[in-house]
């Protein structure tokens, strides 16, 4: 439901106007030293009103340790970690209540939980539930170094040059899509397991968990299908399993080769869009124009590196923690 992992196991709560978002990790060693600071560098990455096309609502996002920190390290109990939600405009969703924005949750809530839900900014169902992701990243990162990850936008609205791709979305007064690749180095061999636990079925678990996520492709992804077998082939140079290429793109047999982890997203255009639109009124019964109010990301791609760096590394925090419990035994 709202948890994800095994032994590194995290729990998001929250909604977007609520009191506050966060999340609580369990099954994080003791001993790590860990404070607020460690998580910032992240956490201010993930904020909007940084760049052009970027939501302006602005919250501090510090993390407020509620459990789980004593002396600057781990104790190994749960972690708790809290954000406050201060600079909320509810109004805005209210006056757009009688429309169930198209491409978002609310019809679907609605139908769900019986009206109950809490729609305002789209409730729990709101991408300010990343903020509690983004912590938990920042924090397997440190028990997965030396790994180090990377994330980056390459595509807005399918032009390699961003500027471009987004100021024609401005320029159409709506909103765009993007694509997305995560970059892991240093990846050990031997994470993920054949099948159901891979590296491949527990990144693309938890990665569509975002938000606005459509597509997930490791490798050559989809242009594998269009290639030979002794094109797509990775040739083996050494016994520690280095290749010549990386169309696998660092997995094969859902285990992980000890090559760079490469795989990319696609991410819809954001929902909320500013052009009008014409769509059902649950209240009259009729389809009725209407636009969409308040802040919104006009492409929402543009913020997701850094929480697709999180959800993979929880992820691989999860699948080496779950290896070291199978070590043979000699």
């Amino acid at each position: 439901m709202n948890s994800f992992g095994r032994l590194f196991r995290v729990s998001i709560f929250g909604e977007s106007h609520g009191e506050s978002v966060g999340i609580v990790i369990d099954g994080c060693p003791a001993g790590l030293p860990l404070s607020a600071e460690d998580l910032l560098p992240d956490l201010e990455r993930r904020k909007g009103g940084k760049q052009k096309g970027t939501t302006p609502r602005q919250e501090a996002d510090y993390p407020f340790f509620k459990s789980g920190v004593f002396n600057g390290h781990t104790t190994g109990a749960p972690i708790m970690i809290f954000f406050e939600n201060n600079n909320t405009r509810s109004a805005d969703y209210d006056k757009q209540r009688s429309f169930p924005r198209p491409g978002h949750a609310d019809m679907v809530a609605h139908q769900k939980y019986g009206g109950f839900e809490d729609y305002r900014g789209g409730g729990h169902f709101s991408a300010r539930l990343t903020t509690g992701l983004v912590a938990a990243g920042a924090i397997a990162k440190k028990i997965l170094s030396p790994m180090l990850f990377s994330a980056e936008v390459t595509e807005i609205g399918g032009d390699a040059d961003l500027e471009r791709g987004l100021q024609k979305a401005i320029e159409a007064k709506d909103s765009v899509g993007g694509l997305v690749e995560c970059r892991v180095k240093n990846v050990p061999v031997g994470l993920g397991e054949p099948f159901f636990d891979s590296v491949e079925s527990q990144l693309a678990h938890i990665v569509f968990a975002i938000p606005a996520v459509k597509g997930i492709e490791f490798g050559s992804g989809f242009a594998a299908a269009r290639m030979y077998g002794s094109q797509h082939n990775d040739a083996i140079e050494n016994m520690d399993g280095k290749t010549r290429t990386n169309h696998a793109g660092g997995v094969v047999g859902g285990i992980s080769n000890g090559n760079e982890l490469v795989f990319r997203i696609a991410i819809k255009p954001t929902a909320s869009t500013p052009k009008p639109q014409n769509s059902l009124n649950w209240e009259t019964g009729e389809m009725e124009d209407f636009s969409v109010k308040g802040r919104h990301d006009l492409c929402v791609a543009l913020r997701a590196p850094v929480i697709l760096e999180a959800a993979t590394a929880i992820a691989l925090a999860d699948l080496l923690l779950v290896s070291r419990t199978l070590v043979p035994v000699k």
